[in-house]
């Protein structure tokens, strides 16, 4: 008999000390609990954990080192229509694993039904189907490192994927790519750099499964958003081949970038979990205690609540399942040294009942917790919920994914309705959705594409989605692209066309990098990644979604036009603004900010919403900013002309008089095919001189501040 201490109930999961490992699991409407341990050849021991303190069943085995692969066996009630689902026979996740391995081997052992009778009971052993977690390391050199913690008003995020970074990464080793490691590499740090990224928001590195029906398409799930374990790194990003090697391989990351001065920010999957609805597997949480993890129906409780679209949602309003998701991000943070979170669907969290609640328990949890209310906390603020649209809502610790200056700005510049008025409100930080509840512009995550949708290349090339190699015969994605393909769909060689497209990519990276708030770019936008028009390729691990990094050289110029948009935001405060433009007169007579007309005089009431109006200039006065430095020092900064002409037809604008500037200098015009080192250096404009501003396209120009 193996020896079995009585060992502590907390903390929670597989923790080795050094001489022996201590494991405990939550579950409340378990009768019995067995730990079971597997050997190099997939031999199970069954320990039964002889102690419960609270629900929480653990036991301590000495000798059990890192490498120890382990699963539970929950003895209970299965009865599903009262919210019951143990069955013995399958083996289960620890939710706190540290680390998973292996491939979950899609089998009818897996489900607690027979296919044939989904009312009978499948007693069918799972094991072997199962992949295991294992004991791991906690301890790892960290030396100097420290969170860069970079202030939002000078963040640039960029939203990558880990595997499909670097697949086709010349310059980092076979061997690496696809992996944390490859992340990690000089080459694509210095890649990073060059464009001013200060934080990488990464889709879903905690261990994921793909769906039954994806596999049986001969697909998988790329995206990752199909979480088992919220405490383990996704084990096919590791590199090592080693049986739990990825947690140190993470960590490396996670140096590496920090040394760069780069954050990391996590894509986390708190809304719902890859068991699925009534009809999924069971593979940890159901088993455990499926009402305490799960939303379930009351009047029926075989049956699920689905906010997410995904089969089930998190049961926010358990302790139990609220306890999870706080260990799990108080871990990301003080364990594996992340800087902060994007959290998908986070109105699934929110809701108490049906209604969405902003002060729900779980955004209590998060304000008074000393470590993640510390870290950057990014909603996406919507679910597929009734009012699950949630822009502008979330809390005041809270910044959002803006989805309402993504479409703003696709409106604007494919020339589609009267969106002047909004578009003018997103380019100054929102501060509609965000002003009254007293946030401020970086409470606004801009941007303009993301993962779930066109990249910015088939954003101006597809006027529709082309998703069939999806296998859902184009009825996957949305439809609701809010895109222009310049005249024809898809790859073309018409002169006219191209250059019309390659216009609308800078009209869209300058206006993101100009807007007050946090750009955030995706991930190969910065050379023309294409996916062909599919606008969901959440289940493409392949060239559709990989990032092609011959592109750096034939797309140069506009690789060299995002970094030196990236810069000019960097070197100018008047782009990173702390606080919102007022617009009212100083003492001085002056204004933080004016909005012209074309022919150089003050935006009226009935300018804004003349319904063919598609152009304007912006004035951005570098001597009226508000907020102080860090120190308490006055800023002052170069004031700067947007010249924006969202017309078809080329235009004329009007330099404003001179009180608004002494010369103005053209920096960048989205109309010019060539990448420049120093932009138009010799062209000085006096005021109420006449600008050609090609159609469609966009001018900034500079009035250097009194030295």
């Amino acid at each position: 008999m193996r020896e079995v201490w009585p060992g502590e109930p907390y903390p929670l999961g597989g923790t080795w000390d050094g001489v022996g490992t201590s494991f405990s699991v939550f579950s409340e409407v378990a009768e019995r609990v067995e730990l079971c341990l597997f050997d190099d050849d997939g031999r199970e021991e069954r320990v039964e954990l002889p102690e419960v303190d609270g629900f929480v069943w653990h036991g301590y085995l000495p000798g059990i080192m890192p490498g120890q692969r382990y699963g539970y066996r929950v003895h209970g009630p299965y009865e599903p229509s009262q919210g019951h689902r143990c069955n013995p026979a399958k083996l289960l996740l620890d939710p706190y694993a540290k680390a998973i391995e292996g491939d979950l081997v899609w089998d009818e052992s897996l489900f607690s039904y027979r296919f044939t009778d989904p009312s009978s009971r499948n007693d069918d052993d799972s094991a072997r189907f199962m992949p295991k977690n294992v004991v791991v390391n906690p301890f790892f050199d960290w030396g100097t490192d420290r969170p860069p913690r970079t202030p939002y008003h000078q963040t640039v995020i960029y939203e990558a994927h880990v595997r499909g970074l670097t697949m086709r990464h010349p310059a980092v080793p076979e061997e690496q790519r696809g992996t944390y490691a490859g992340l990690g590499h000089p080459a694509v740090i210095e890649h990073l750099l060059g464009l001013g990224v200060t934080a990488v928001e990464l889709m879903p590195v905690h261990q994921f499964v793909p769906e039954h029906a994806m596999v049986a398409r001969g697909l998988t799930n790329y995206w990752g958003y199909n979480t088992i374990a919220y405490l383990a790194p996704h084990a096919a990003y590791s590199g090592s081949g080693q049986c739990g090697e990825q947690v140190q391989e993470f960590k490396a990351m996670v140096r590496a970038l920090h040394e760069a001065g780069i954050e990391v920010i996590l894509d986390v999957v708190y809304n719902h979990t890859a068991e699925g609805d009534h009809m999924g597997p069971t593979l940890g949480f159901r088993g455990i205690d499926n009402a305490a993890y799960y939303r379930l129906h009351d009047g029926d409780r075989r049956y699920y609540l689905d906010y997410t679209g995904c089969g089930n949602s998190l049961n926010v309003r358990s302790p139990h399942a609220l306890q999870l998701i706080m260990d799990s991000l108080r871990y990301w943070v003080l364990d594996m040294h992340v800087d902060g979170f994007r959290f998908d669907l986070a109105a699934a969290l929110a809701r108490e009942l049906h209604d969405v609640d902003r002060l729900s328990a779980f955004f209590d949890l998060i304000q008074q917790d000393p470590v993640i209310s510390q870290v950057k906390l990014i909603a996406e603020p919507w679910d597929v919920g009734p009012g699950g649209y949630q822009v502008g809502n979330f809390p005041p610790l809270w910044t959002e994914w803006n989805g309402k200056y993504r479409d703003t700005v696709r409106d604007f510049w494919r020339g589609s309705g009267s969106a002047l008025p909004e578009f003018a409100s997103r380019l100054t930080g929102s501060a509609d959705l965000y002003a009254t509840s007293g946030r401020r512009p970086v409470a606004s995550i801009n941007f303009v594409t993301c993962h779930d949708g066109f990249p910015l290349n088939d954003l101006v090339s597809y006027d529709r989605k082309h998703n069939e190699a999806n296998g859902e015969n184009n009825r996957d994605g949305t439809d609701d692209n809010r895109s222009w393909n310049c005249g024809a769909e898809g790859p073309v060689e018409d002169p006219a066309i191209v250059r019309l497209r390659r216009r609308q990519r800078r009209n869209f990276l300058t206006t993101l990098f100009l807007s007050q708030g946090v750009p955030m770019l995706l991930a190969g936008d910065e050379f023309g990644r294409t996916q062909g028009g599919n606008n969901n390729a959440y289940c493409q691990d392949n060239e559709t979604s990989w990032m092609d990094w011959s592109l750096a050289g034939t797309e140069k110029d506009l690789l060299e036009f995002v970094r030196t948009l990236s810069e000019l935001r960097r070197a100018h405060p008047v782009f990173q603004r702390r606080r919102f433009f007022h617009g009212r007169k100083a003492d001085d007579g002056t204004r933080d900010i004016v909005w012209l007309t074309p022919s150089g005089g003050e935006m009226s009431a009935s300018d804004w919403h003349t319904g063919y109006a598609k152009s304007l200039a912006v004035f951005l006065n570098g001597d009226a900013i508000t907020e102080p430095g860090p120190r308490g020092e006055r800023i002052t900064d170069d004031s700067f002309l947007l010249l924006i002409n969202g017309h078809h037809e080329d235009m004329t604008f009007v330099l404003p008089e001179a009180r608004y500037g002494a010369q103005w200098r053209t920096v960048l015009d989205t109309a010019d095919d060539v990448s420049r080192d120093e932009p138009f250096p010799d062209e000085f404009w006096p005021p109420e001189s006449v600008i050609a501003v090609t159609s469609r396209s966009m001018q900034v120009l500079c009035c250097p501040r009194a030295s």
